[in-house]
């Protein structure tokens, strides 16, 4: 099951952040997702536990993917496409035009995932990631 980020879920995607970002957001920026009136978090629930979410942002009539993340036990099951079935849903809803986002330029397997969705790689942000250092791909959806 997808849903909103609620009050009950912000320590389960903290700790999702801790677990698959070797730069996770603070606890704190997770608390302030509950309040955002630009960012949309959304959770992926299975079997009671918190497995993946995803988080945007619209502005205008573009979006931003920020943030998706599965946990490593559960990769390869088809979370991510859910979360991005979800995304594309409600983008799609709110009228939204475009989508972008970056990835790590080693990411491959979320770079293939992101090209499924019609994302092209536009240009490359040199040494945007630290933790290891890497450049940063931006991939645009011009047409959600």
């Amino acid at each position: 099951m997808i849903h909103e980020m609620r009050p009950e879920d912000v320590f389960g995607v903290s700790e999702l952040e801790r677990i698959c970002f070797s730069d996770p957001w603070s606890l704190e920026s997770v608390k302030e997702g509950l309040v955002s009136s630009l960012d949309t978090w959304l959770v992926l629930k299975e079997g009671g536990g918190l497995l993946g979410y995803c988080i945007f942002r619209i502005i205008a009539g573009e979006g931003e993917l920020l943030r998706i993340a599965v946990h490593p036990e559960y990769r390869g099951r088809g979370l991510s496409k859910k979360l991005m079935d979800r995304l594309v849903e409600y983008s799609r809803k709110k009228e939204v035009m475009s989508l972008s986002l970056e990835v790590r330029e080693s990411n491959n397997k979320a770079r293939n995932l992101y090209r499924s969705y019609g994302f092209k790689e536009e240009t490359i942000r040199k040494n945007y990631y630290r933790d290891p250092q890497e450049n940063a791909v931006i991939m645009w959806n011009r047409r959600i």
